[in-house]
């Protein structure tokens, strides 16, 4: 098989301590996205499994896949669940779904249980949206903001470029970190356009603007999406008039949760550290539609 550069690996985990047949209440998770599928089973409000896979042409079968993965080994079959919220860009097609949930509530109800009742902001950054949410103390959504049309697509084109350079898409992003000061962006209004401008700095030298380092090239790329999303939080309602404010903790989920050239240049700019959490970022909408469903 040929090597995916432009995907995060697919993963899968069964706890060892949480025994799903002790359990009262056992409900289920799917985000069936653009790009990936997540799953995530809970056994009395503890996580209990999960999987996060390639999506595929066919979601209503990826969402079926992404659950079975989720339970395998693991002896429980569809009937032991008694309840399964869907979400994400296809969660029409889980066609096995209890219920299905935006990705706004879904994302906010993951990011609590994954890094503490005291987060505030959640950003959310997949493969073709971002999305800014606001949340109140008291577990609820204050405001939520997504990105325009003409800036879709951010996670899919990084994926698109790591391919077309045969760069692993775990690389880049601690790459780009080297550089010792972030290069003006590559467009931030179309990634068609910024993708385009990426690879150009690749060519011959003799028509670069500039020379740039390789790790100067990623930077100039990631500094653009984060600086796109950086207008997105941007314009949530503020708690006061004046600059950028997150109160309480701050959250990434998402892929590009996953990218530290993204996620570092956010927290420069905002002037905070974000929550850590041992779990996987893009089980979020998953674990936020098992709690959900409840």
């Amino acid at each position: 098989m040929a090597q995916e550069y432009g995907r995060w690996p697919q993963s899968s985990w069964v706890s060892k301590e949480v025994n799903w047949k002790d359990a009262k209440v056992i409900t289920a998770g799917v985000d069936v996205g653009t790009t990936s599928a997540q799953a995530a089973i809970l056994c009395d409000g503890k996580l209990f499994g999960y999987a996060n896979i390639r999506a595929g042409v066919d979601f209503k079968q990826t969402a079926e896949d992404v659950l079975k993965a989720a339970m395998d080994g693991s002896g429980m079959t569809m009937e032991n669940i008694s309840a399964v919220g869907g979400t994400g860009f296809a969660k029409k097609n889980i066609t096995f779904a209890s219920k299905t949930f935006d990705e706004i509530h879904s994302h906010a109800k993951g990011a609590r249980f994954m890094f503490g009742p005291d987060v505030r902001t959640v950003i959310d950054m997949g493969g073709q949206t971002v999305k800014a949410i606001r949340l109140f103390e008291w577990d609820r959504v204050r405001d939520f903001m997504l990105n325009d049309k003409c800036s879709t697509g951010a996670g899919r084109n990084i994926e698109v470029i790591c391919e077309q350079l045969q760069k692993d898409i775990t690389e880049i992003g601690p790459k780009s970190l080297e550089a010792e000061k972030d290069p003006e962006p590559v467009s931030t209004t179309c990634w068609a356009f910024a993708g385009t401008e990426t690879l150009g700095l690749f060519g011959r030298p003799e028509y670069r603007s500039e020379k740039l380092s390789e790790a100067e090239i990623y930077a100039s790329h990631l500094f653009a999406v984060a600086w796109r999303i950086m207008g997105i939080v941007g314009r949530l309602s503020p708690l006061d008039v004046g600059e950028i404010v997150i109160d309480g903790d701050l959250a990434f989920t998402g892929g590009l949760a996953k990218n530290p050239g993204i996620t570092a240049r956010i927290e420069r700019d905002l002037g905070i550290c974000a929550a850590k959490s041992d779990i996987d970022p893009m089980l979020a909408g998953a674990i936020g539609a098992a709690l959900l469903v409840i």
